[in-house]
């Protein structure tokens, strides 16, 4: 009986031990499981880590290619910017340019009118006094119609040799020259100062030549004082002029030397010069006159140049 109890005694204590070693293997078994578990669920964590982590990387890498395009677009926007900003004041110069070259073609234009308008008026003028040349040419040669002296048909001009007005190398004048002055120079003048004709002159000149003999000063003093012997006769009241029209002659009056740079060349039978100077002929005093209309044609054509 003893033997018994100790038997179920033994057998109850093997069988605590065992129950106990199922449990801890039991335990043992689940917290491998749970460590297994634990690791596999470890594993695909790190794995959807890795792919997330792979995936951020590659949205970072399209996000810095974006930002680098976006950086591109932003530099290339500004660039476009100052191209157009440069094109909009390239274009506001031109603008401006273009407003400054109508104001200076409008200004142009204004000019170019106001001088037609002066050359239209100058012309009026000039036909007013068409002719008047003529006029005064006919007016002294009717007046020296029955005289030795002549007038010259283009210029209407007259001349006296120096021969017959003063001995030689000499500006004073001869008694028998003054009275051929007499004769002449009211004639003359008397034609040049009518009321007709007074208005249209603007210079009565006497100019004194000589001879290619001496030299370029000596006979520039010799010409200017027989032109000058001539001018103060004609300005003495004794010699034929009225007091009024001295006074008149004293406002128009011009006294010239060429020396001998106009000489007179002598002609051959067909009326050719033939180069060979005329002595005698080129030492003369002229008495001519410049009319008003000759300013007129010279203010026209400098009118024509500027336009």
């Amino acid at each position: 009986m003893k033997s018994r109890q100790r038997n179920r005694e033994a057998f109850s204590e093997h069988s605590y031990w065992q129950s106990y070693s199922d449990m801890m293997a039991a335990l043992l078994l689940i917290f491998v499981l749970i460590i297994a578990i634990t690791l596999a669920i470890y594993k695909q964590k790190t794995t959807d880590l890795d792919a997330t982590r792979l995936e951020l990387n590659a949205a970072q890498a399209e996000l810095d290619s974006a930002m680098a395009d976006l950086e591109n677009s932003r530099i290339e926007i500004e660039k476009s910017n100052e191209e157009l900003a440069a094109s909009l004041a390239e274009l506001q110069q031109a603008y401006a340019q273009a407003a400054l070259t109508q104001e200076e073609l409008n200004k142009a234009y204004l000019e170019i009118e106001n001088a037609r308008q002066e050359l239209t008026t100058t012309k009026d003028e000039l036909q007013s006094i068409v002719g008047i040349r003529t006029d005064i040419i006919g007016a002294l040669q009717d007046t020296f119609d029955n005289s030795s002296m002549k007038v010259d048909a283009q210029t209407g001009s007259i001349t006296f040799s120096s021969d017959v007005l003063f001995r030689f190398n000499s500006s004073t004048l001869t008694e028998d020259s003054k009275k051929t002055l007499r004769d002449v120079i009211p004639m003359y003048l008397d034609v040049l100062l009518q009321d007709r004709f007074r208005g249209y002159i603007a210079e009565i000149i006497i100019e004194g030549h000589t001879d290619t003999h001496g030299t370029y000063m000596s006979n520039m003093e010799l010409a200017h004082n027989r032109a000058d012997a001539v001018a103060s006769f004609c300005l003495d009241k004794k010699n034929g002029l009225s007091e009024e029209k001295i006074e008149q002659l004293q406002q128009l009056l011009t006294v010239n030397s060429k020396s001998s740079s106009s000489p007179v060349y002598e002609k051959d039978t067909a009326g050719n010069a033939t180069g060979q100077v005329d002595m005698a002929a080129s030492r003369r005093v002229e008495i001519k006159f410049r009319l008003k209309e000759d300013e007129m044609i010279e203010k026209i054509t400098e009118i024509l140049n500027q336009q």
